[in-house]
């Protein structure tokens, strides 16, 4: 089949705009007529293209899920990455990311199945990613990688989400570079060394999680069984009392 002159382009102009709408205004706020006017083409053109707005949108997802975390078929090469590292690019430069930032903010938390193929595409690709990192020797192995997957993804979400948050507790205008640059050091020593000097929470959480726990006197304190920072034994009481 030959290729149209500027067909490529003209697509492309077609579903920047519609990332751009869709991120702020959201999917339903936005019509193919907006689309289309926005990018500088007909209606029917929008359609010619894609078929459809949800074909459109499916199409945006997807370049929104490769920028993320890099295309499918390089996961295992150089252009791999991760949720949290994209994360860390896109706010070094929030202007210049800010369709993709909104895009995929919107998205997420669109109660939608589009939104939920998105959320379920990006913890699925970290956790190959993951897989990755733990057979090149780079990333320790986790007790349940699934889970660890999704606290990664759902990690770097959260500036996106609580953008306002954030920027107010340090108070800074949202995800501003002085925010982010902050952000970037701290980030990476809790994923790098981790946050607890001593197994000691961790052992106890298993214990308990696993029923091995000696729990048979009851809680030693308010605080519950198997909290480190409990309150000592009280002193037992003598049986002739009883």
């Amino acid at each position: 089949m030959t290729t149209i002159a500027g067909e490529g382009t003209t697509r492309q102009r077609i579903r920047d705009a519609a990332l751009a709408l869709f991120g702020a205004a959201g999917y339903d706020g936005t019509s193919v007529r907006d689309i289309a006017a926005r990018a500088g083409v007909s209606p029917a053109l929008v359609i010619h293209h894609f078929g459809s707005k949800e074909a459109l949108r499916a199409e945006c997802d997807a370049l929104i899920v490769d920028e993320v975390l890099g295309r499918k078929e390089s996961l295992h090469g150089a252009e791999a990455g991760d949720l949290a590292s994209t994360m860390q690019r896109w706010l070094a430069d929030v202007e210049a990311h800010r369709a993709s930032l909104d895009y995929l903010a919107r998205m997420i938390t669109d109660d939608s199945p589009a939104g939920d193929r998105l959320f379920d595409d990006l913890v699925q690709r970290t956790e190959a990613m993951l897989e990755q990192g733990v057979a090149s020797g780079m990333m320790r192995e986790s007790l349940d990688p699934r889970m660890t997957a999704l606290i990664v993804a759902a990690h770097g979400l959260v500036p996106l989400l609580l953008e306002r948050h954030l920027g107010r507790a340090v108070g800074e205008p949202g995800l501003s570079a002085a925010l982010v640059r902050r952000m970037t050091l701290p980030t990476l020593e809790l994923y790098t060394h981790g946050l607890y000097r001593s197994t000691v929470i961790l052992e106890a959480a298993e214990a308990a999680l696993s029923g091995t726990l000696d729990t048979s006197r009851g809680p030693r304190s308010d605080k519950g069984a198997g909290d480190p920072n409990q309150d000592p034994d009280p002193p037992a009481t003598p049986a002739s009392t009883l």
